[in-house]
This record gives C-alpha cells, structure tokens and sequence, in this order.
C-alpha cells in the first residue's frame, strides 16, 4: 500500500461545515439594532409604566442575546476550524450557543410571567403616547432586522433537504425570534392603543403574558431543535432509511449488525456501519453507493463474514 496516499486519506479534514460568514456579518450588525432597541424599550417601559413595552423590552433582550451567542458561535467555530480535538469539526459550537440561547430565553418568559401578574394585581399609570411611540420605533427595528436576515436564513447550496436540516441553525433561530418579538411588539401596541381609547389597561399586563407565552413557545422548540442534535438523535432522519434502503440494493443478503448516523454540519450526516455480508462485497462497495447521497460526508463500513 502506498504510505503516503494512506497518510492522505487518515488525515483528511473534518470540518464539514464551512461556516456562513455573509450572515455573520449581518448578525453583527442586527446586534447593534437590537441592543439600541432594547435598551429604550426597558428603559421607556419602566418610565411610562407600560407592562407590554417593557415585556416587548425584554423579549428583545433575549432576541440579542441569541444573536450576540450566535457571532460568539460563528467566531469560536471558524477559530477552532483546525483544532484536532474536536473529532468531527466545529459547527456544534452553533448549535451549543443555540441551546444556551434557549435557557435564557426560558428564564426570561418567567420573569415576564412575574411581573405582567404584579402588573395585573397592582396597576400604574401608563403614559400611553410615549409608550406607543417607543412601541412603534421597536417594531420598525423589528421588521428591519427581519429583513437584514431573512435573505441569508436558508442554506440554498444543498440539494437534499430533510426536513429543514440543511438550515444555518444559529441563523434560523434568530430569525425565527425576530418575527416572534416583532409579534410581541404589535400585541404591545394593540394593548397600549386600546387602553388609551378604550380604558382597558388590563390589557397591557394581559399582553405581557401573552408575549411571555411566544417566548416560552420559541425556546421550547429551539431547545427541542439544539436537543437532538447534541444529544445524537437522529436515527429516525429519513436519511437512515435511505442508508437501508442502498444496502438492500448492493446485496440484498447482506445484514445490518450495527448502524450509526448522527448530524455534523448543516444538512450532512455522518454514518458507522457493521454489515454481515459472504457475498464477496467490499466495504468500499458500500461506501461508493452511499457516496451518492450527498448528505453523507463521512462514511465508515465494516464487513463480517461467518
């Protein structure tokens, strides 16, 4: 055997994920919007009295939280791109911070919880024209932000999608949180206009609820997304059934002792596979017709013959 074409082949790269950096840059820049929004939504909720501006306020302090543990993510994974200690590549530093991302948000739902019920049990005056105009400005940086991302959420070079699996993870999350606080931001402006018209200011803490629910709602399926990839479970993907399904046509006799497949980048998989087989075949046989499966980047096979 050729030693150095050997020593190729155990050295190739294991980073099967080439990072995003068109959305990196502009997460950057939707941090800065959020931030600034986020800090005259607190600062305007508290000083007019307005518990739904102040619960928008704070839903978008999560939003920024989930975009800054997205730039940290992005950074951290394209430093440690050649780090040999990480197995299978980076791109698990995203989903980690999506994760992290998710808790915080969770933390965040109760404590709009707590205070939107003080609210409701003990009401303040409301300055409903400022709080309104503050609510609009945050609704505009909203749909801006919404915009500045919505172009780059989806990964557009992959052909086989599975459901979703080829997304930017860390992107698709802050867009989807983006239209979830833009939601909250116009609950907060239907329950400060009617308020002001209608003189039912219950209906400000009742919309900080309500924006505290669509924060719970968005963590819970990020943590459910970030979940399974962290955790490996992914052996019910349509991809392993594809897997099946090119073993039984390159020799139906074989038997599967052992199959593995687990996530390793956006929309690529990477598999483990023990076969029993006494019909000649090859384990480079194997590789060569689950190769055509272009979500397959990393393919072990190991043949036992009885």
């Amino acid at each position: 055997m050729d030693i150095s074409s050997s020593a190729e082949r155990w050295n190739h790269s294991h980073q099967f994920d080439e990072g995003n950096p068109v959305a990196e840059g502009k997460t950057r820049y939707a941090v800065i919007l959020t931030v600034v929004m986020m800090v005259a939504e607190i600062i305007g909720g508290y000083y007019y009295g307005s518990m739904a501006l102040l619960a928008d306020g704070w839903h978008m302090s999560t939003h920024a939280l989930a975009l800054g543990l997205s730039v940290g993510a992005y950074v951290l994974a394209r430093r440690y791109a050649r780090d040999n200690r990480f197995a299978f590549g980076t791109w698990k530093i995203e989903v980690l911070a999506g994760y992290t991302s998710a808790l915080f948000l969770i933390a965040v739902a109760l404590f709009m919880f707590y205070q939107s019920a003080e609210r409701l049990i003990e009401p303040v005056t409301i300055h409903y024209n400022e709080a309104i105009i503050v609510a609009l400005i945050g609704l505009f940086i909203n749909l801006i932000t919404a915009w500045l991302l919505g172009d780059n959420h989806h990964d557009h070079g992959h052909h086989h999608d599975h459901h979703g699996h080829n997304h930017d993870l860390n992107l698709r999350s802050a867009y989807l949180h983006v239209l979830a606080d833009a939601a909250t931001s116009v609950l907060a402006i239907i329950a400060l206009v009617a308020g002001k018209l209608w003189g039912a200011s219950w209906l400000d803490p009742a919309m900080g609820i309500v924006g505290g629910i669509l924060v719970s709602v968005w963590a819970a399926g990020l943590l459910r997304d970030t979940g399974r990839i962290l955790l490996d479970a992914h052996m019910d993907d349509p991809v392993v059934e594809e897997v099946r399904e090119v073993i039984v046509q390159v020799d139906p006799e074989a038997h599967i002792k052992d199959l593995h497949v687990w996530r390793v980048g956006k929309g690529k998989y990477s598999v483990i596979l023990s076969l029993q087989s006494n019909n000649g075949m090859c384990p480079n046989d194997f590789r060569e017709a689950l190769s055509i499966h272009e979500e397959l980047v990393h393919i072990t096979v190991e043949i036992n013959q009885e």
